[in-house]
């Protein structure tokens, strides 16, 4: 699965900070039910990589990725867990393309961009979305760069959600409102399924691609 197809998933990619990596699995059930697939667990806590191994090995239906990679052995680390996309807050040094699994690297300015245009890169995450400028930023940097589309990731909740995804050069966002804390801390999986699916019915502009087996 390309990196166009995980982002074609769903509008929404979780982005998901998992401190006991026994929440690992009823919670991305939780949220594979709601309709997101692609999931992202950060590596910000030392229960990350469990919980992308326990994800990889026992939700059929998840595509578990790993998030603030921010080193090839980070991504290589990733990738043995099960991982099958990483996710960078920059662009990681000396990391293009080639690689164990998919990278959606990190940009926040128009230079940052046009360095990983160079490296070949064609998706990317906007980040930190709400702080570098938001949906005027990326109104601005569709004309220049056509070719380049956005995971925008950073301070989006529900009620701005809509207004990223109606943008053309919007693949989909991150985001961790469909996983609060205190409902995971609670186990309260059917609130978050149900936020999953509020989710994943917001409309995007940009059609996904087919998704390619």
């Amino acid at each position: 699965m390309t990196l166009d197809d995980i982002m074609a998933l769903a509008p929404v990619v979780p982005v998901l900070i998992i401190e006991d990596a026994a929440d690992a699995v009823p919670l991305a059930r939780a949220l594979t039910r709601g309709g997101l697939f692609a999931l992202e667990v950060t590596l910000r806590t030392p229960a990350a990589l469990e919980a992308i191994a326990a994800i990889a090995g026992e939700v059929e239906d998840a595509v578990v990725g790993a998030g603030t990679v921010t080193s090839a052995t980070a991504r290589q680390a990733a990738a043995r867990a099960g991982a099958r996309f990483a996710v960078s807050p920059g662009l990681i040094p000396g990391e293009g393309l080639e690689g164990p699994i998919p990278l959606l690297p990190g940009v926040a300015t128009a230079t940052e961009l046009m360095a990983g245009l160079e490296r070949g890169f064609s998706a990317f995450k906007l980040f930190p979305a709400s702080v570098v400028g938001g949906v005027p930023l990326l109104r601005a940097l569709a004309s220049p760069f056509p070719q380049a589309v956005f995971c925008p990731t950073g301070g989006i909740d529900a009620a701005g959600a809509p207004d990223y995804l109606a943008e053309p050069n919007v693949a989909c966002i991150g985001g961790s409102w469909v996983a609060p804390k205190a409902a995971v801390a609670a186990g309260d999986w059917d609130a978050i399924t149900e936020l999953a699916q509020a989710a994943a019915a917001l409309p995007r502009r940009r059609p996904p691609p087919p998704i390619l087996t």
